[in-house]
């Protein structure tokens, strides 16, 4: 369970601890959070279009999102997202609880790359957890260093995580897409009273993970692959290999 936990997007923990980063210095500065501490926190390549955000109304907007693949994996990205949509309560920015009412992430789009006995996600959540915080300043360091401010907690009443789709990364030349639909999301109540952003994450990681590479997700790449297969007919028998090999490394843990 506990190796469990430690799997996941790395979206989450990115966009729980931006807010936490961001909203504790009161300002709309989640782009450049995200830009700036981001790729320290997931050691891959981390961006975000966009974002509008109301601090009376406590409503944000974050658009095209993506977050990039580690050192040593082919695909270009690990996931893309359009549009995110946070609703907080602004009394609570001030606070030792940061209560976010709603985050509605839609339609990512997963890329699922497995390497031996890793995957993409799994590299993404190591690198995290090793993550000691954000380089910045000596002189902001130094004054952090005498301030005695508990960290910040998270409340989240609803996390929502719709119309996602899972590609199978693959070395196949086919032009061929393999990819699943992902099961719809719907998390109330994370954090109880109120969590650390990655005790909240794990939480989050595990409903995650477990709809990723949930039987609904794996059969369907399975299909996918084995019809592939078949409709490769004559074709070198390197490329039926090359199936061969992504059908038993989609099972391999």
């Amino acid at each position: 369970m506990k190796k469990l936990l430690l799997i996941g997007a790395g979206l989450i923990v990115v966009i729980i601890i931006v807010l936490a980063i961001g909203l504790s210095k009161l300002g709309p500065v989640i782009k450049t959070a995200v830009n700036t501490y981001g790729p320290q926190l997931t050691k891959t390549e981390l961006s975000l279009g966009d974002v509008s955000i109301s601090l009376l109304s406590g409503k944000a907007e974050l658009k095209d999102f993506l977050l990039g693949n580690p050192r040593g994996f082919t695909s270009p990205e690990a996931m893309s997202v359009g549009k995110i949509f946070i609703d907080i309560d602004p009394k609570s920015i001030t606070k030792d609880t940061i209560v976010i009412h709603t985050i509605e992430v839609i339609a990512p789009s997963i890329t699922y790359e497995k390497k031996r006995r890793t995957d993409n996600f799994k590299t993404i959540i190591n690198n995290v957890n090793s993550y000691t915080g954000p380089s910045e300043p000596k002189q902001e360091a130094a004054t952090k260093e005498t301030s005695s401010e508990p960290g910040k907690k998270i409340l989240i009443e609803d996390f929502i995580l719709k119309q996602g789709t899972v590609t199978l990364a693959t070395s196949l030349q086919s032009g061929k897409s393999i990819k699943a639909q992902l099961p719809d999301i719907h998390l109330q109540n994370i954090g109880g009273k109120g969590a650390s952003p990655q005790q909240v994450s794990q939480e989050i990681f595990k409903a995650l993970y477990g709809e990723i590479t949930s039987r609904s997700v794996i059969d369907t790449l399975n299909q996918e692959l084995k019809a592939l297969e078949k409709s490769l007919g004559t074709a070198g028998e390197d490329v039926k290999k090359q199936v061969g090999g992504a059908l038993k490394g989609l099972f391999e843990k």
